[in-house]
């Protein structure tokens, strides 16, 4: 994809960019670098059964054959990768059909429609935070999908302010304020800290 700009912000597909500026980005710590980004493509016993290396490698190569279909943009500050997002078809994420959330949630409830892509993850290493990168992201996304024939992407957002405590790990999905800051409506609020977000396109 061509590159989008946000303040201080170039955002790429990541078939584009070295799997090393993944890798940077996810880090050696904490859940991204556990769980690479399979949550919604793999059953919760096969998630506990997969060791982390090769989640990694399922990742790598979901890029590598990714194409225009996803799975995920990169952020640089500079030269320096600085997010992720997972942005994809949702019928490539087979596990969210299975998730109450989505399924209580979603306007969209064909889990095989092509049209309807997901926003699933965001992944911003703990230096680059409070500076809007996961907002700049969820836009990028929304052009990156609309080019791809889109009709409308979903979010799976978190509410800190209906939790009384909230862990950065626990914001992986994107706030709802973030969601909203990006041009998405909330549509559905299946449980009262998660809400689904959802841009038109």
């Amino acid at each position: 994809m061509s590159s989008v700009d946000a303040p201080a912000l170039r955002i790429v597909s990541a078939v584009e960019v070295p799997f090393s500026d993944v890798e940077a980005v996810f880090g050696t710590r904490g859940d991204p670098a556990g769980c690479w980004c399979q949550w919604f493509k793999l059953t919760g016993a096969a998630m506990d059964a997969t060791p982390v290396a090769e989640l990694r490698g399922a990742l790598e190569a979901q890029i590598r054959s990714g194409g225009d279909h996803g799975p995920g943009l990169i952020a640089y500050d500079g030269g320096t990768p600085v997010g992720w997002c997972a942005i994809e078809p949702r019928p490539q994420l087979p596990s969210a059909a299975r998730t109450r959330i989505v399924k209580a949630g979603t306007a969209n409830p064909d889990f095989a429609d092509e049209g309807v892509w997901v926003l699933s993850c965001f992944v911003v290493p703990r230096e680059h935070r409070r500076r809007g990168i996961g907002a700049a992201l969820a836009r990028a996304a929304g052009d990156y999908a609309r080019e791809r024939g889109a009709r409308v992407i979903e979010g799976y957002a978190v509410d800190p302010g209906a939790r009384a405590k909230t862990s950065a790990a626990e914001l992986f999905h994107g706030s709802v304020s973030m969601f909203a800051g990006a041009g998405y409506e909330e549509v559905a609020r299946p449980k009262p800290d998660r809400a689904i977000m959802q841009l038109v396109l």
